[in-house]
């Protein structure tokens, strides 16, 4: 064939004529039925044009013409995958990748394909194989990023993203949405706008872009903007496809439901429908819906579904949390005991003024509000909710290091080290303000005192609490990314991590005698100014009242990474208090579980039972003297 057809049928490509390169490949094809670059590009042509079928069979054809070749090998799976037969492509892309290993791209088109058919581990891995390959490429380095957050690698999917600043100007409007989108989900709100803006800016006609945009508005507390850039898309989307209709939609009803519009919201949630029989995210909005509107019943309904389709997921990437004798928080079974603790070296640590302030408790016990009301005070800085110490123990796990088991070892050196890498995290998190005494928020740190205390052994320990039975049927109502779903999917696996994350955190303050706060949810919301100034008494503040226009700073903070983005920016409220007695019904089964820590606190509803648990608390609750 003249080389002159070649690229007269290359340039028709090129210039978009997919209909006039298809005639020109025919019309070559009967002399030379066998000639590779007339077949491909008729498949391209082909492709190009939504014929997949014809195309398959076209690049069915390469293969067998040249069986060897890696490159037909992969466009003949991406024309499977296009068509549907996933299994079919599957198996080619992996003909593709044995003939080629040192290829990354048919380990990224078949990664896409393992994600898209939600098997995260296999795309994760698959993912990292492509990385491995080229660590340059960004579209290689986002996917990989989103298979790993989807596995609940966090750390992993930081690392891949570290560098995205130096990907832009991106001309893959899809590719930057989704690094938006997954920048939102990991918690850097500031970077998902950034990177939204910019497209939505450069190509005001992606309306897909737009929602993304408009729903970004909104996680980070921009509720006007959402609502005004809402409004000017609603009219666009009416013609548009009928998912991204859907999708806005689903905005406005949250949007209605943050204006207390429960009706419209719930109106609009309930004609939509889910998206996908694997979308649990749909049943917990209307189950918070329900529950505003006082149908119990529903709500629960809701949850029941919601929690079913979420465990699927988690069951895929976590399979070993749901075994049968698997502890439903395994951090909060290992110990140290008081002659281990004995037997620690001594080292030299930071005194009290220069350790962080550790805000501790089981979720949903109000140490989002906690964190929030001491960073409004000048004298103090907060960071948002960050696994570091997690990480810390990952990064020892990596050398073969037990966190708690094996703290008796650390010594001098090993402390300073650990120390450096948290101050690390804390500076790539933060713009650090250094006239401010640092606050770390994590719930679950309570799990963490024997690695927090070897590190920080002067640190001050604020403790959240709130009525157990409250705290567990508000974590049965969010919709919790990581390793915490996985205890949530009913009450009663609820009540036991409650009980055993209290039970290992009382263990460890008899052992270590931390120097610890507690601060009740029921005595801050009813009687706050009292208790501003406890903690300020109890941190050395000179002047608590910062902290009570708590609600004014959060709005200006943007970003806040816990289910309660949307209620920290409001004033003190006793919404909270007691709301589990509307569904008694379904939390009784689940009190003789909770008992020991009802009575322990003084929330058992026998006033016998009430009269100890209070001459214990208030034993306990001399721990806020410094030790």
């Amino acid at each position: 064939m003249p080389t002159l057809s070649v690229e007269v049928i290359t340039a028709s490509i090129a210039a978009g004529d997919y209909a006039a390169a298809e005639q020109l490949c025919r019309e070559q094809l009967p002399d030379q039925p066998q000639d590779e670059s007339l077949l491909l590009l008729l498949a391209i042509s082909l492709q190009f044009q939504q014929k997949i079928g014809e195309a398959v069979d076209v690049y069915a054809r390469l293969t067998e013409l040249l069986p060897e070749s890696s490159v037909h090998w992969g466009n003949y799976a991406t024309a499977l995958r296009e068509a549907g037969a996933e299994k079919e492509a599957e198996e080619a892309y992996a003909t593709a990748i044995r003939l080629d290993p040192r290829n990354p791209g048919p380990l990224l088109n078949l990664g896409l394909l393992l994600f898209r058919r939600k098997d995260f581990v296999a795309a994760r891995e698959t993912l990292l194989r492509a990385y491995e390959l080229d660590q340059d490429s960004p579209v290689i380095r986002i996917n990989a990023a989103r298979a790993c957050n989807a596995c609940l690698n966090f750390e992993e999917t930081d690392l891949l993203l570290k560098p995205w600043r130096t990907w832009l100007p991106m001309t893959d409007a899809e590719l930057q949405m989704e690094l938006g989108s997954l920048q939102l989900v990991k918690g850097d709100g500031q970077a998902a706008l950034e990177l939204l803006e910019d497209l939505v800016r450069r190509s005001p006609q992606n309306l897909q872009a737009t929602i993304y945009l408009a729903g970004a508005y909104e996680r980070v507390n921009r509720v006007a903007d959402a609502e005004a850039l809402l409004a000017t898309m609603l009219a666009q989307v009416a013609g548009a496809a009928e998912p991204m209709c859907a999708e806005a939609n689903r905005l406005q009803a949250k949007l209605a439901l943050r204006k207390g519009d429960l009706a419209a919201a719930r109106s609009m949630l309930e004609t939509l429908g889910p998206r996908d029989p694997s979308d649990f995210a749909h049943y917990f909005m209307l189950a918070e819906i329900y529950d505003k509107q006082g149908e119990t019943g529903l709500a629960m309904q809701a949850l029941c579904t919601a929690h079913a389709r979420q465990d699927e997921e988690l069951k895929a990437v976590l399979p070993g949390r749901y075994a049968v004798d698997a502890p439903v928080l395994p951090a909060a079974v290992p110990r140290i005991s008081q002659e281990e603790y004995r037997g620690w070296q001594q080292t030299v640590a930071p005194d009290a003024m220069q350790s962080p302030i550790f805000i501790v408790g089981f979720p949903r016990s109000g140490t989002t509000l906690l964190e929030q009301m001491l960073d409004a005070h000048p004298a103090l800085q907060s960071m948002d909710e960050n696994p570091f110490f997690n990480n810390l123990s990952e990064f020892l796990g990596d050398y073969d290091i037990r966190v708690p088991e094996d703290i008796p070892q650390f010594g001098q050196r090993d402390c300073d080290g650990l120390r450096q890498r948290y101050l690390r995290m804390v500076c790539e998190t933060i713009p650090r303000r250094w006239d401010t005494r640092l606050v770390d928020k994590n719930p679950l740190n309570m799990l963490a005192l024997p690695l927090i205390h070897r590190l920080f052994p002067q640190a001050k320990f604020i403790l959240a609490l709130r009525h157990p039975c409250d705290v567990i049927l508000s974590c049965y109502m969010q919709n919790f990314r990581g390793v915490l779903a996985t205890a949530c999917s009913s009450l009663e696996r609820l009540a036991m991590a409650y009980v055993s994350a209290m039970q290992n955190w009382l263990y460890h303050v008899d052992v270590f005698q931390p120097d610890v706060m507690v601060l009740r949810y029921e005595e801050l919301v009813t009687d706050t100014p009292r208790q501003v100034q406890r903690i300020g008494d109890f941190l050395g503040l000179a002047d608590a009242s910062p902290m009570t226009a708590f609600d004014r700073h959060a709005r200006g903070k943007g970003f806040i990474g816990t289910p309660s983005y949307s209620q920290v920016i409001q004033p003190v409220n006793r919404k909270g208090l007691n709301r589990w007695g509307r569904y008694r019904g379904e939390i009784e089964p689940v009190l003789p579980l909770l008992e020991p820590m009802l009575r322990h606190w003084g929330y058992s509803d026998r006033p016998a039972d009430r009269e100890v648990a209070s001459r214990g608390r208030e034993s306990h609750e001399s721990h806020e003297s410094p030790r």
